[in-house]
């Protein structure tokens, strides 16, 4: 294998780590919360949804610039060192893909008939199996 061969191979391999480490967090937050607002009605529940909805639309080259100001030398992250880092990377795909996955969560929660989840209840399920089935 040639020398530029291995660089090729770790810069694929720390793309597929990045993005994947990215893509697992933004589902393990993403979903909780997408049916905690799909499911449940609490105050400031629709400023939480608008503000997922507004995160849908944000444009990438906006969520980098926020990033980078976050993790500047002198930013209010700064003291992390994490600038110029796969960690870096992994923070704003996260901040681009978790108001996708919660907003598409919370909108098919919502269409869930309120019968099944009655029916589930009267069952005997707890409310975190309930939820567990209803995703």
């Amino acid at each position: 294998m040639v020398h530029g061969d291995r660089e090729v191979l770790r810069v694929v391999l720390l793309s597929l780590v990045v993005s994947g480490s990215a893509t697992a967090i933004s589902l393990g937050i993403g979903i909780p919360l997408g049916a905690a607002l799909g499911l449940n009605k609490f105050p400031g529940r629709q400023v939480i949804a608008g503000l997922v909805n507004t995160g849908m639309g944000a444009p990438p080259v906006v969520v980098g610039l926020v990033v980078t100001i976050l993790l500047w030398r002198n930013g209010p992250l700064g003291l992390l060192h994490l600038l110029y880092t796969p960690w870096a990377m992994i923070i704003a795909q996260c901040v681009i893909a978790l108001p996708i996955v919660t907003g598409f969560t919370m909108a098919t929660m919502q269409q869930v008939d309120p019968r099944l989840r009655i029916q589930i209840l009267a069952l005997g399920a707890s409310r975190f199996q309930t939820v567990w089935l209803l995703l």
